[in-house]
This record gives structure tokens, C-alpha cells and sequence, in this order.
């Protein structure tokens, strides 16, 4: 290659760099700007909030969640989320107001993937407090779920901090509308925790999923964190896989 060709690949690498740098930077403020938040206003100012109505929801076999309005079947957007991760919280916060009217909408079906993303190798308390979310998740019935879930979010403790304690989560519970000992005794037993495993299985082993957030539309993985933390980026990809 000529001085002139090494100089042309050199910037194009510089370019990748810098994109990528501020790509990272902007995940990175939005957390930051999350956490202030919190700070000031406590945990009811959590993520991005949704006003409309939402699509109906129901929980899969599986421990999915699917939010579609009847009739849906594609676009599929598919969700792999960790309730102790940062970037997914940033996600929703970025992003989960528009997935859910474009659900609602019926201009595509949702799919969330509650998983394990933090295990033994992370350390602790972050594996634990991810394992005690994502069963008590699974333990939420699926009309109370959007809610729920916003809560989880809302409630993430910060990273190296114990949290997600049963009380508190039976607790948030109780404020999303799920009622009765049921719950409970499922969140304080960690009755899903088989599911949970075979999810975090799923992911890993199936659809190659190593980090979170993980997002899919028909199969094919979106920019992570790109269009995840660009509501107007992701209705675009959204619209134009529906016209495929």
C-alpha cells in the first residue's frame, strides 16, 4: 500500500475510533444523568415513563414476555435484558416509551427476554442482585408486567451495591398491582430460578447473546448501544422492517 493509501486507512481507523469513543460517551451520560436523577428526585423518576395505552401482554412457556396487539406477527423485536444492568436501564429510559407504543400501535411485537447477565464470574453483589430481579420478574403476571418491570428499573441499585432485597421487591409488587401470597412467596422462595437458568441458557448457548442489553428485530442483532439509546433511530428500523 502507497503513503497515500496508509494515510486514507489511517483515518478511516480514526474515524471508527472516535465514533465508537463517542457512541460509549453517550451511553455513558445517559447513565450519568440517570443516576443524578435519582439523586434528586428519587427512584420514581427512574426511566423514560409511557402514557398511552399498551398492547396486551403474555407470559410464554418459556418466561418470555410478548407485548403484541392481536393479529401481530412481525416485526419481532426481541429484548435480552438484565434488570442489574446499567445499559439496559439506560435503554429504557432512552428507548421504552416508543417500543411500547409502536406495540400498541400494531407496528410491532415485543419480545422481552428477562436473563441472568450477571453470574459468578461478575462478582458479588451484582450476580445476586441480578438473580433475585430477574426470578421475581418471572414471578410478575403478565398484565403487571410493563409495570413491574419499570419499577426493577427504576429500583437499580447502583453497581457494587447490594440490592434488589426480597422485601423491597414483593414491595414493588404490591405498588405495580400484584396481589395476593402468591407473588410473594414465589419472589421469597426464588421459585423461578429453573426457568431462569434455562433463559440464561437460551441466550448464551441459542442466540449468542454475551452482554446486555441484546436486541433483535427479525432475527437480525441491532447496534448496541447505536439505535438502542436513539428512540428515533429504532422506530425508523422498526417502520422499515415492517415494509419488508
Amino acid at each position: 500500500m502507497d503513503r497515500a493509501g496508509r494515510a486514507v486507512e489511517g483515518l478511516r481507523l480514526l474515524l471508527a475510533v472516535v465514533g465508537a469513543v463517542a457512541v460509549i460517551a453517550a451511553a455513558l451520560a445517559i447513565v450519568v444523568a440517570l443516576r443524578a436523577r435519582e439523586r434528586d428526585g428519587g427512584p420514581s423518576s427512574g426511566p423514560g415513563t409511557y402514557r398511552g395505552p399498551l398492547a396486551p401482554a403474555s407470559r410464554a412457556p418459556d418466561g418470555a414476555v410478548v407485548m403484541t396487539q392481536p393479529g401481530v406477527r412481525r416485526p419481532v423485536l426481541e429484548i435480552f435484558e438484565d434488570f442489574q444492568c446499567p445499559l439496559c436501564r439506560a435503554m429504557e429510559h432512552a428507548v421504552g416509551p416508543t417500543i411500547k407504543m409502536l406495540a400498541a400501535e400494531r407496528k410491532v411485537k415485543v419480545v422481552y427476554w428477562p436473563f441472568q447477565r450477571y453470574r459468578g464470574a461478575e462478582g458479588e453483589p451484582m450476580a445476586s442482585n441480578s438473580r433475585r430481579a430477574a426470578n421475581a420478574a418471572l414471578c410478575a403476571p403478565a398484565d403487571r408486567w410493563a409495570a413491574y418491570r419499570d419499577l426493577l428499573f427504576a429500583h437499580q441499585p447502583e453497581e457494587g451495591v447490594p440490592g434488589f432485597a426480597p422485601a423491597d421487591l414483593v414491595g414493588w409488587g404490591r405498588e405495580a398491582g400484584i396481589r395476593g401470597a402468591r407473588f410473594a412467596s414465589c419472589v421469597e422462595d426464588m421459585r423461578e430460578a429453573a426457568r431462569l437458568d434455562a433463559l440464561t441458557r437460551y441466550a448464551a448457548r441459542t442466540r449468542g447473546v454475551t452482554d446486555a442489553p441484546a436486541v433483535f428485530l427479525d432475527g437480525r442483532s441491532l447496534d448496541a448501544p447505536g439505535q438502542l439509546l436513539d428512540a428515533g433511530a429504532l422506530e425508523r428500523a422498526v417502520l422499515a422492517a415492517g415494509r419488508r
